[in-house]
């Protein structure tokens, strides 16, 4: 028999509002959890939960159909923290920040990567404080790069591209991920990987 044991971090869908659980959801969460054990809300917004090795597939595919959003915990990327789109979906580019949690959420990455959008310059999902940070500026997005909220030492992104399209908000994300998972020295931080290799160095190779 099987015991091996293994985290999944569960959280719901991009979507106006927020993260935001219905009753069905956080019933089916309760029900993989036993009488003593406990999850954790993470920063990142994503219930950990321990389940059997064995039973990952049905549980994730039972999730799944509820509309929640099942990835790797510990270091991967994580989903998509985004903003509530208070000027709602259309403005606030709620399609593009979809697509942009499906192509970086769970990709194993050398450290627990974070990635924050903002449908304006409110930016109320604080994405200076995230490794990358999107933000929409009317009908185009501004990339920042290098937010560290840790420590006493910690930082704000600094803006990296400006006026990006939005076919060029995925595409250059993932080449940013892609090349931190090429060279960063074993499990070195993004901000520290950034400082090392220089924001200039990264444009380089966009």
């Amino acid at each position: 028999m099987n015991n091996e044991r293994l985290m999944i971090a569960v959280s719901p869908p991009v979507q106006v509002g927020g993260s935001l659980f219905t009753a069905v959801q956080l019933s089916a969460i309760s029900k993989l959890m036993g009488p003593e054990q406990k999850t954790e809300m993470t920063p990142f917004k994503q219930f950990y939960i321990e389940i059997s090795a064995e039973s990952e597939g049905v549980v994730t595919d039972n999730l799944r159909s509820i509309g929640l959003e099942v990835n790797p915990a510990g270091y991967a990327t994580k989903a998509l923290i985004a903003c509530n789109f208070c000027r709602g979906a259309e403005d606030s580019g709620l399609d593009i920040a979809q697509k942009l949690n499906q192509a970086i959420a769970g990709i194993l990455t050398p450290t627990p990567l974070k990635i924050g959008y903002a449908g304006c310059a409110l930016g109320t999902s604080e994405p200076l404080l995230r490794d990358i940070g999107i933000v929409k500026m009317k009908d185009k997005f501004d990339m920042y790069i290098g937010g560290d909220p840790k420590g006493i030492k910690a930082s704000l992104a600094e803006l990296f591209l400006a006026g990006l399209t939005e076919a060029e908000v995925t595409q250059k994300v993932m080449k940013i991920i892609d090349y931190y998972k090429i060279h960063a020295k074993g499990k070195e931080k993004f901000s520290k990987f950034l400082k090392r290799i220089t924001a200039e160095e990264l444009k380089r190779m966009l």
